[in-house]
């Protein structure tokens, strides 16, 4: 036999949330740092004030990705926030690898440019990780190596723009944390009330009045009853014209 579920047992209001190691863009985010990391010890000046912010750049990229996966089931705003922060610190980290090139004297690929399209058809590669571009990053000439990670932050940058797209539809049919907190709490109004074991107390109001007596009408005032009116009591005084013997009268 199956009980009827409570409202214990009704699912929850926040939604599975987390996962962003499964995210195309938080993949190639971790790609960027790593590489990054390694441009920078290779070719900035490690106590340069671009060192630390290439770096930093790069690892805002990656950890704000996945910090918005994770609050994304009580805030759907933050989520957005941070992927927006995400793509804005890997827009920062594309111009510190366009000025290497512009400050340098090499040049930049253009998408049509041969090792390009070579390093582009990567992202294609089974199991790819830093690996994968290892040689491109850590043994070619500067201005491969810059290329390079220009191809792979533009990478990143589409996928998030993908990424903040599809977080905006969701948002616009799904509605946030405070709209589904609001319908769970109407669900939960909803459910059929637990028994309540308190006393039935008979309302006394509800009680018929019970009937006028014959003898005293409702309504009416009571008779009076005959009573005699008690006579005063004549004490005797010292006034001479009061006597109780008869009066004489005079002859005539």
């Amino acid at each position: 036999m199956t009980n009827s579920p409570g409202p214990e047992d009704q699912p929850g209001f926040i939604p599975p949330h987390g996962g962003y190691d499964k995210l195309k863009g938080y993949q190639m985010s971790v790609l960027v740092y790593d590489a990054t990391v390694k441009f920078c010890d290779r070719f900035i000046d490690p106590k340069s004030r671009t060192h630390d912010q290439m770096v930093q750049a790069a690892r805002s990229g990656n950890k704000n990705i996945a910090e918005g996966s994770q609050v994304s089931g009580t805030s759907k705003k933050m989520e957005l926030k941070l992927v927006g922060v995400a793509r804005g610190s890997l827009e920062e980290l594309l111009g510190d690898y366009e000025d290497f090139l512009r400050q340098r004297g090499l040049a930049e690929w253009g998408k049509d440019h041969p090792m390009a399209r070579v390093v582009r058809r990567l992202a294609y590669a089974q199991n790819r990780s830093y690996e994968t571009y290892r040689s491109f990053v850590e043994n070619a000439p500067p201005e491969v190596a810059a290329n390079t990670m220009l191809c792979l932050v533009h990478q990143t940058n589409y996928l998030l723009d993908q990424l903040l797209h599809q977080l905006e539809q969701a948002f616009l049919r799904d509605g946030g944390f405070t709209e589904r907190l609001y319908q769970a709490r109407q669900q939960a109004r909803a459910l059929p009330p637990r028994p309540s074991f308190k006393r039935n107390r008979t309302n006394r109001t509800d009680q018929a009045a019970p009937p006028p007596s014959p003898s005293y009408p409702f309504n009416s005032v009571p008779p009076k009853q005959n009573a005699t009116k008690p006579q005063p009591t004549i004490h005797p005084t010292n006034n001479p014209t009061t006597s109780s013997s008869p009066k004489t009268l005079p002859p005539h």
